[in-house]
C-alpha cells in the first residue's frame, strides 16, 4: 500500500507554523461572530489541510467550510468572514458583527500584515504571522472598532476612486468566492436516503439474491450542474471610467469557472474567454489589449447584439445560461435594430440582466434611447457602481432561482 505523500506547498506553510497561526486567529473571530467551533474541529481542520493542496483557494475555502460551519444558514456570514479575512484585511471583520456581540479589547486592535508575498500562491500573503499593535488608549481602541475604512470604500463610487483603492477593490474581487446558480439536468444519480424517485431497475437486480423478493430499495435524485454565465461588456468611450474595472471583474468570474463566457464590445463584437484563461492578470490584460481594437470609441449596441446572436448564442447560450449585459445604455446605432436582438436574446436565455454603472445615482432615470430600447426585454436591470452593488449581483447570481423556471419580467432596482 502506497503511502500519502503531502504536497510540498502544503508541508512548507504547515512546518512554518504561519498558517495555524492565522487559523486560530480566525476560528477566535468565528467564535465572536457566533459560531460554536470546538476544539475537535479545529482538530479535525488541520487533519484535512494535510489532504489538499493550499494553493488551490477552492479546496482551502470548501475544507475549512465543512468542518467550522455547522448550520447552513451560517454560509453568507462565512463567506464574507472568510474572504475579508485572508485578503489580509482582519481588522474589517469587525463591521460584520458589530450589532451581535461585543468584541474583548484583546481583539480590538487591528493585525497588520507586513511581510512581504514570497510566491505567487494566493495564500502567500494570508499566512503570515500578526505583528504587535501599538499600545492604544480606551477611546482609540473604540474609534478603531466604529470606524472601519472598509465599510467607506464599499459604498464609494467607482468612478470616484483613487488608483490605491482600485487596486485594493481588484484585490477583493480576486478573493471573492463565486457561485454561479444551478440548473436541473435530465440525468438522474443514485441516492443513499429516500427520495421522491425510485431507482426500479437497481432494486430489481439487487433482490435477485434473494429470489427476487425486495428487501432492499435503490433511490435516485436529480443531477444538479453550474449554470452557464455570459457575460458582455461595454468598452466604448462613456464606459472609459468602469471598464478596466469591469474587465477585471470579468478576469475574476473566469478564473473561478469554467462555465463562464465573456465578451466586450464598443462598435462591434469580441470574445476575449481565452485571453482570460490566463493565471497572470498581466499576461490576460495584455492579450485582451491586441485582440481589442475598438476600445473607449463609439458605441453599436444593436450590431454588436447581432454579431452574438448569430454567431456565438448556439455555442455559449446552452443549457439554459444566464447573460448579464454591463452597459449604460449610450448607443448609436439603430434603435429598431436593438428591440429587435434584445427580444431575440431574451427568448434564447434562461435569464437576462443588465447592469448599469449610472443606476446607482439617486434620481437617475433610464432617459438615453438606447436603454429606454433595452429595458422591456429586461428580467433584471440592477446597478453596478460600487462594492456593495457588486455583492449583491454575487448574491444574485448564487440564488436557488436558477433552478426554477424564468422570472417574471420586471425591473428590480436597489
Amino acid at each position: 500500500m502506497n503511502s500519502y505523500s503531502v504536497p510540498k506547498a502544503t508541508a512548507e506553510l504547515l512546518a512554518s507554523g504561519q498558517l495555524p497561526a492565522n487559523l486560530l486567529h480566525f476560528v477566535r473571530l468565528l467564535r465572536q461572530l457566533g459560531f460554536r467551533i470546538s476544539v475537535s474541529r479545529l482538530a479535525e481542520l488541520l487533519q484535512g489541510l494535510i489532504l489538499i493542496d493550499l494553493t488551490r483557494r477552492d479546496d482551502f475555502y470548501y475544507t475549512v467550510r465543512a468542518c467550522l460551519v455547522t448550520q447552513p444558514d451560517q454560509i453568507p456570514l462565512f463567506d464574507r468572514a472568510f474572504q475579508l479575512f485572508w485578503m489580509g484585511r482582519e481588522q474589517w471583520l469587525l463591521t460584520l458583527g458589530a450589532t451581535s456581540f461585543q468584541q474583548p479589547a484583546r481583539l480590538r486592535q487591528p493585525v497588520l500584515h507586513t511581510a512581504k508575498v514570497k510566491s505567487q500562491a494566493w495564500l502567500g500573503d494570508s499566512c503570515l504571522p500578526p505583528e504587535e499593535a501599538p499600545e492604544q488608549s480606551a477611546p482609540e481602541r473604540e474609534l478603531a472598532t466604529a470606524y472601519s475604512p472598509w465599510e467607506t470604500l464599499r459604498h464609494k463610487d467607482f468612478a470616484a476612486m483613487e488608483r490605491e483603492e482600485l487596486q485594493l477593490v481588484q484585490r477583493w474581487m480576486d478573493a471573492l468566492i463565486w457561485r454561479l446558480g444551478e440548473r436541473r439536468t435530465r440525468r438522474r444519480i443514485r441516492a443513499y436516503k429516500r427520495t421522491c424517485c425510485l431507482d426500479l431497475s437497481t432494486t430489481m437486480r439487487k433482490s435477485m439474491p434473494h429470489q427476487g423478493e425486495i428487501v432492499h430499495l435503490a433511490w435516485q435524485r436529480s443531477r444538479f450542474k453550474p449554470r452557464p454565465l455570459v457575460v458582455i461588456c461595454d468598452i466604448s468611450g462613456s464606459m472609459e471610467r468602469y471598464s478596466r474595472l469591469f474587465l477585471h471583474f470579468m478576469y475574476a468570474m473566469r478564473q473561478r469557472s469554467k462555465y463562464v463566457e465573456t465578451f466586450v464590445f464598443g462598435t462591434r463584437l469580441t470574445r476575449v474567454t481565452q485571453a482570460l484563461r490566463h493565471r497572470d492578470i498581466d499576461t490576460a490584460l495584455k492579450e485582451v489589449a491586441q485582440e481589442v481594437v475598438d476600445w473607449s470609441g463609439g458605441t453599436r449596441i444593436g450590431e454588436s447584439l447581432r454579431t452574438f446572436n448569430y454567431r456565438w448564442s448556439r455555442r455559449v447560450l446552452r443549457n439554459g445560461a444566464t447573460v448579464i449585459i454591463i452597459s449604460d445604455g449610450w448607443d448609436r446605432g439603430d434603435v429598431a435594430l436593438l428591440q429587435h436582438e434584445m427580444d431575440r436574446l431574451q427568448r434564447s436565455c434562461h435569464r437576462l440582466i443588465w447592469l448599469n454603472p449610472l443606476a446607482g445615482a439617486p434620481h437617475y432615470q433610464p432617459l438615453v434611447r438606447g436603454m429606454q430600447a433595452a429595458l422591456r426585454y429586461v428580467d433584471e436591470f440592477l446597478p453596478l457602481h460600487n462594492l456593495e452593488s457588486l455583492e449583491a449581483i454575487v448574491r444574485r447570481l448564487a440564488d436557488p432561482m436558477g433552478r426554477g423556471q424564468r422570472p417574471d419580467s420586471k425591473l428590480l432596482w436597489s
